[in-house]
């Protein structure tokens, strides 16, 4: 007997009625019930949320910022919630509204944005008030206990993006400050660079200061000296004034009787004058008289003369000669020279006239000034009383601005000292001022001044400052196709598990042949096998082609389930067939140790340490691991070894089952009659 003949006798007896064929027929749709119904329920979870009612309750009042424009964040994120569409957001009014339709069920749960939500949003602005914005939610377990988890990532999502969003304005101030204080400090580096420039003119002018006090300082000294000689001089002014002040006196006496005498000297120098007057008018009569009486006589000669010329007696020259020698007589004659000298003395008298008429008008004068001449004495004596007075504080003031100018002297010495103090101080300065500046000016350059795209850049930066970048080397499209894995080898485990229910693991009629057992065993396997390869070829045709998994590597992904149907059904063929009834709760009990070890849904690794042992020896976990590298196209170096192990483990199914074999060859009454009917 060959081990087709084996199978396909097995294969007859249990396809020999109707029933049985619907029997075949349901087991081998029992892994796509399982699988492809589940990954159908569960394909997409997270694109259907906007049919839960959720309730958005908004609180906000909006705050001010710090540059005068207004923050409405709470309305801001409501809006953006409704855009979104993620839930079926219900506005509703207040937050006892929210917590009672929670508490009902009427929504899944209710996101609260509190009434100080932008005040604290906007509080970075202060230092000394900032307050953490926040988001309350309320859930209920009752609704569902998975939705908790799904809302708090929501609302940390959006937690983050306003937290972002608001960084972003802080930090845009901030950054504006900087460039505030950049211009600010490049106004204090040209303000210091301006003092600078003062300090070094004010070192300059201390120099000159103290140049200039030196002179005070020498010149002080020289006052001192001649304030010393001008004390001196004052002294013998006191002398001279007291002096002057003896002899006025004496001419205040001497001139007491000066208007009378000078009185009469006017009336005598009067009468002087008049007496010259008459004097020189009797002169010039006299004068008059010889003149007269020389031009009448030259007359008479004259008319002489033309008589004689007229007559014939004498020629026009004789008698022009004779006019000459007359006119040269009377210059020589004594008569001329009388009347020179009377002439002479006419004009002297004249002048002695006007000299006695002067010192008449003198002395008339001299007499009606000599009363004021006689005050004025009185009062230059009177004066030189009060200089003498004068000149002798005079003598005592000076002797005050002499002790004066000695302190002046003293003072201008601690001042040129001072000065020269302050010109090295002021060299000083202008050198730290010079320094500040340009120390500034550096400090300018270093503090950042971004423009607006930078700002905005730095901005975002400085608000989320890190950025995670994802790159996945293999990656699941869809909730369904992430669970996929996991569900399909559980789904392709429980169907050939629940073909022990109908298909008998060892043919009773092969066991009473002399077949061999190893004939025997793979005869009673290879039914479970081709009904497998049915369950595990149906299974993937529907996930891929109805529910659109679209694998990477669909032929692969088909031939490494086969592999998996193969090995466990030689595996659950094998202990069923070694074990009997009891073998049926040992697969049972393998199917609960391969769901929690084979990291179907967390990593496997995240399990107790007991289970990482689990994990290593059985079968499950392994083909989890290559589904998931089939279908999102990750590493494909493990699938051969992975398939080898299957093949080992198919190997492993098949001793047993050739150990159940040898072992129910021989019959005995429990044989017969067991006591828990396979």
């Amino acid at each position: 007997m060959t081990v087709l003949r084996l199978a396909r006798s097995e294969l007859k007896r249990m396809t020999g009625g109707l029933l049985p064929k619907l029997t075949i027929l349901a087991l081998t749709m029992v892994p796509l019930l399982y699988g492809a119904v589940y990954l159908y329920a569960n394909w997409n979870p997270y694109g259907h949320l906007n049919n839960l009612d959720a309730a958005l309750v908004v609180e906000d009042t909006g705050a001010a910022t710090s540059d005068g424009t207004r923050l409405e964040a709470g309305t801001k994120v409501a809006d953006s919630l409704v855009e979104g569409n993620v839930f079926h957001w219900i506005p509703v009014a207040g937050s006892d509204e929210a917590d009672r339709g929670v508490s009902s069920g009427q929504y899944a749960f209710a996101l609260k944005i509190p009434k100080d939500f932008s005040a604290n949003l906007a509080s970075p602005g202060s230092f000394d008030s900032a307050s953490q914005a926040m988001l309350n939610v309320t859930t209920n377990d009752a609704n569902n206990y998975l939705l908790s988890t799904i809302v708090d990532k929501l609302t940390t999502a959006v937690h983050s993006t306003v937290a972002t969003e608001v960084g972003e304005e802080t930090a845009n101030q901030l950054l504006t400050g900087f460039g505030t204080i950049h211009t600010q400090m490049l106004k204090a580096a040209d303000g210091a660079g301006q003092l600078a420039d003062g300090v070094a003119t004010l070192r300059d002018g201390s120099a000159t200061l103290h140049q200039g006090t030196t002179e005070l300082s020498a010149g002080a000294s020289e006052l001192q000296a001649g304030q010393l000689k001008l004390r001196d001089g004052a002294n013998q002014l006191t002398d001279g004034a007291g002096q002057l002040s003896s002899g006025l006196s004496v001419l205040k006496d001497k001139t007491a009787s000066l208007p009378t005498d000078t009185q009469t000297l006017a009336a005598g120098a009067a009468q002087v004058a008049a007496g010259n007057a008459q004097l020189n008018a009797k002169v010039q009569d006299v004068a008059s008289q010889l003149e007269a009486a020389d031009q009448g006589l030259r007359t008479r000669v004259v008319e002489s003369n033309n008589r004689l010329v007229a007559s014939g007696v004498l020629t026009q020259e004789q008698a022009n000669a004779i006019l000459a020698d007359f006119d040269a007589a009377a210059t020589s004659s004594p008569m001329a020279a009388a009347k020179t000298r009377l002439q002479s003395d006419a004009a002297q008298i004249q002048q002695l006239a006007d000299g006695s008429e002067a010192v008449s008008v003198g002395a008339a004068q001299l007499a009606a000034g000599t009363p004021a001449l006689k005050d004025a004495v009185s009062q230059a004596s009177g004066g030189a009383d009060q200089l003498h007075t004068g000149a002798a504080a005079l003598a005592t003031g000076e002797q005050s601005v002499l002790d004066g100018a000695a302190k002046l002297s003293d003072g201008a010495r601690r001042l040129d000292s001072g000065a020269a103090q302050l010109a090295e101080g002021a060299g000083t300065a202008a050198d730290g001022s010079r320094t500040l500046a340009d120390e500034i000016g550096k400090g300018a350059g270093q503090v950042p001044n971004p423009d607006d795209a930078q700002k905005d850049n730095l901005s975002r930066v400085m608000a989320d400052p890190v950025a995670v970048s994802n790159v996945s080397q293999a990656k699941a499209n869809s909730y369904g196709a992430g669970l996929a894995p996991f569900f399909l080898t559980l789904a392709l485990w429980i169907g050939i598990f629940m073909l022990v229910q109908a298909m008998r693991p060892i043919t009773q009629r092969a066991l009473a042949s002399n077949a061999p057992s190893w004939k025997i065993a793979l005869g009673g396997w290879l039914p479970f096998l081709a009904v497998s390869v049915v369950q595990a070829s149906l299974l993937t045709l529907v996930v891929n082609v109805a529910l659109g998994l679209d694998p990477a590597h669909p032929v692969l992904m088909w031939l490494f389930m086969l592999a998996a149907a193969m090995a466990f059904s030689a595996l659950i063929q094998g202990i069923v067939a070694l074990l009997g009834s009891p073998g049926k709760l040992a697969v049972l009990i393998l199917l609960v140790l391969q769901l929690v070890s084979s990291g179907g849904t967390f990593p496997w690794q995240t399990t107790p340490q007991p289970l990482h042992v689990v994990h290593e020896i059985l079968p499950m976990g392994y083909v989890v691991t290559g589904m998931r590298h089939l279908i999102y196209g990750a590493d494909l170096s493990m699938i051969l070894p992975t398939v080898a192990g299957l093949v080992g483990y198919t190997l492993l199914g098949t001793v047993l089952s050739t150990l159940a074999v040898r072992r129910n060859k021989y019959w005995s009454l429990k044989t017969l009659k067991p006591e828990i009917a396979v």
